[in-house]
């Protein structure tokens, strides 16, 4: 989910992001590796649906809020971040907020269907 007031180029950065916090702490969603008719190998990618929503600040604070409270995976990434050039930094800037104090940019969700459509309930598809 991102926010819907964000350009363009800070969407596409906060999913690309996102969804690699997704890839890298649950392996299990990664399929195998792409082969194609030559024989070249390429990276896996998700073996899952993926869907992308857009959401104000106070509904996407909502599905982040609903996402904890069901337990689900959940990536965040912060307005801060678009100040910061690596990884440390990137950890300590959202390390420095209370949860309730994050300005968030995006959340990615992942884990049962069901749970993550009740936290993104309400919300619209990324035009």
């Amino acid at each position: 989910v991102v926010r819907d007031d964000l350009a363009a180029w800070q969407a596409l950065n906060v999913t690309a992001f996102l969804v690699s916090g997704i890839g890298s702490g649950l392996p299990h969603v990664v399929g195998e590796p792409y082969v194609d008719g030559s024989g070249t190998r390429y990276l896996p990618m998700f073996g899952h649906p993926v869907l992308v929503f857009a959401a104000t600040s106070a509904a996407l604070a909502r599905a982040a809020d609903r996402a904890r409270a069901r337990g689900l995976s959940v990536a965040v990434y912060t307005d801060d971040l678009f100040a910061t050039d690596n990884d440390v930094d990137n950890r300590a800037a959202v390390a420095k907020e209370a949860t309730e104090d994050l300005a968030l940019a995006g959340i990615a969700v992942a884990g049962p269907r069901r749970d993550v459509d009740k936290a993104v309930d309400k919300l619209r598809l990324h035009p």
